[in-house]
């Protein structure tokens, strides 16, 4: 990245006095300097303006909008607000009101790294470009992780070099993909918006944390004592919940907030709403430990209006309990961001009714991207003649797949051993399930212990359900008996019924060939 000539920011030191005086009484500021220094760019500004109000902003929560009359084009907004109980100070930079032409540079050296990085993860130029084209947001945010970990450059107005942009930003990328997994399209394109894997506690590398004093801060405070010797009391709550302080600990390293956040107005409420929703109390500290965020959410603006929204949908009203459980995140989307899902199921001609099942058994699928995993999956599966909305009815979870990675392997491994493409659809049409399978763990050995038995190939588009039993406990004992006995049964008679129907259906059988052989004069 070449270096451009410094720029002065116009009108800087009437900046940095008028925001002196925009505190209220006596500032506990320290004197601010005039920003006398160049800045490059607004974004430098920004990280300047920030690191002068380090020292001081924690102790004055307040909220500082400055606007420099001399840069109309330009308005950059540094806020100190409080969290929770006004203890712990968030900065937020928007750059979406920056020209872009200003940060041009350092956004296209992020989506240099971004695309450098999703290609390493297997994705095609194609399709690198395309979620990169769809992820401003997320470029954003990655220009701001850039100001948080070179502070100190920004301030003396110094533009980063490309190795230097490219050693921040991939350790940091690599981290969420070890947290979010295959779930990081989706977090990328959707960003702020949360995916639908919840990231693990582990701690984040120094140059990757938001801010490693915020979380040190955050779990000090959890941690401490009282002058009664005891805990505070959002943390004895939680205990006697069932939440272990490592695990309240674990909670605050992927989100500092929940450490400020007050146990009347916030946790408790929240923790009774889920008990009155019939979620057991045992579950509570499961759904707290995956999603936190929940106890930072109105109740009456956001909570409620949305299971309102999903009911109307066909989400069934007395099993919130287990779809909050099973995904906790549901209730923290955006309205808009559940309506493109939503929508696009109608699009596939998924029913109201069935929407409203498909979001009670696997809620998960509000967390999935139309654009990168819906609509390519669908796309997919219509091109083998599936039925699209019969499949995201039966089996929602197969949207969560690799089009590449899960389903064209499974694809070609049926076509390999002499299905044509339509037989492949029509066993997918009849068990939804049956790419949600792993190749090595499941399909082979049971496609191999197949061979060793009595029947067609067809057999299996008859019935592939046979692929959901299992190998050790179900299919060898079943067949290993159906063979001793020396009589004929299709696969649904073998696997599908109980164990007692099924030695019911064998002695039926039994008798039936005994009868036959005896009618023929043949002896046993």
């Amino acid at each position: 990245m070449t270096v451009s000539r410094p720029l002065l920011v116009p009108g800087s030191a009437s900046i940095a006095r008028a925001a002196q005086r925009s505190v209220c009484g006596a500032s506990p500021f320290r004197k601010l300097p005039p920003f006398s220094f160049p800045l490059t760019s607004a974004s430098r500004f920004l990280g300047a303006l920030s690191a002068l109000f380090a020292d001081s902003a924690e102790s004055f929560p307040t909220v500082l909008s400055l606007q420099s009359k001399n840069l109309s084009t330009i308005k950059a907004t540094v806020k100190f607000c409080s969290v929770a109980d006004e203890s712990e100070i968030a900065l937020d930079h928007d750059l979406s009101t920056i020209p872009s032409s200003l940060l041009t540079a350092e956004r296209e050296e992020a989506k240099a790294v971004l695309t450098l990085f999703l290609r390493k993860q297997g994705l095609s130029n194609t399709v690198s470009a395309r979620i990169i084209n769809k992820s401003d947001r997320f470029i954003d945010h990655l220009i701001l992780k850039l100001q948080s970990i070179y502070k100190s450059r920004y301030l003396v107005g110094r533009e980063l070099t490309t190795l230097e942009i490219r050693d921040a930003l991939i350790p940091y990328l690599e981290w969420l993909h070890k947290e979010y997994g295959d779930l990081l399209i989706d977090f990328v394109g959707n960003f702020p918006d949360p995916p639908g894997a919840e990231p693990s506690a582990s701690t984040v590398p120094k140059n990757c944390a938001n801010s490693d004093s915020k979380i040190e801060r955050a779990i000090a405070r959890v941690s401490q004592l009282n002058s009664d010797g005891h805990l505070p009391d959002n943390v004895l709550y939680l205990v006697n919940l069932g939440v272990k302080l490592e695990q309240i600990k674990d909670i605050i390293r992927k989100f500092p907030a929940f450490a400020y956040y007050s146990l009347d107005r916030k946790i408790k409420p929240v923790v009774e709403f889920l008990l009155e929703l019939g979620v057991p109390q045992p579950d509570i500290p499961t759904i707290l430990i995956k999603r936190p965020q929940l106890c930072g959410i109105s109740m009456s603006e956001n909570l409620k209006p949305m299971m309102t929204y999903l009911e109307n949908f066909g989400v069934d009203k007395n099993k919130w309990g287990k779809v909050i459980y099973r995904f906790p995140a549901l209730l923290t989307y955006s309205r808009q961001k559940v309506k493109t899902t939503v929508d696009y199921l109608s699009e596939l001609g998924v029913s109201e009714q069935n929407i409203g099942k498909i979001l009670t058994r696997c809620p998960h699928i509000i967390s999935y991207s139309v654009e990168d995993k819906l609509k390519p999956t669908a796309d997919y599966l219509e091109s083998i003649g599936i039925n699209v909305a019969s499949v995201v009815h039966k089996c929602p979870q197969t949207f969560g797949l690799s089009v590449e990675a899960n389903l064209k392997p499974i694809t070609v491994f049926f076509l390999q051993r002499g299905y044509s493409k339509g037989e492949v659809s029509t066993m997918v049409n009849r068990y939804g399930a049956l790419y949600t399978f792993s190749l090595a763990g499941n399909l082979i050995p049971k496609w191999n212990y197949f061979l060793t038995m009595d029947y067609p190939k067809s057999e299996l588009v008859k019935f592939p359900h046979y692929f959901g039993y299992s190998l050790e406990e179900r299919i060898k004992p079943r067949y290993s008996r159906v063979r001793d006995y020396g009589v004929k049964l299709v696969l649904n008679q073998v696997l599908s019924v109980s164990d007692s129907q099924f030695e019911k259906v064998l002695a039926k059988k039994l008798d039936k060939l005994v009868d036959a052989r005896f009618s023929r004069g043949v002896m046993l």
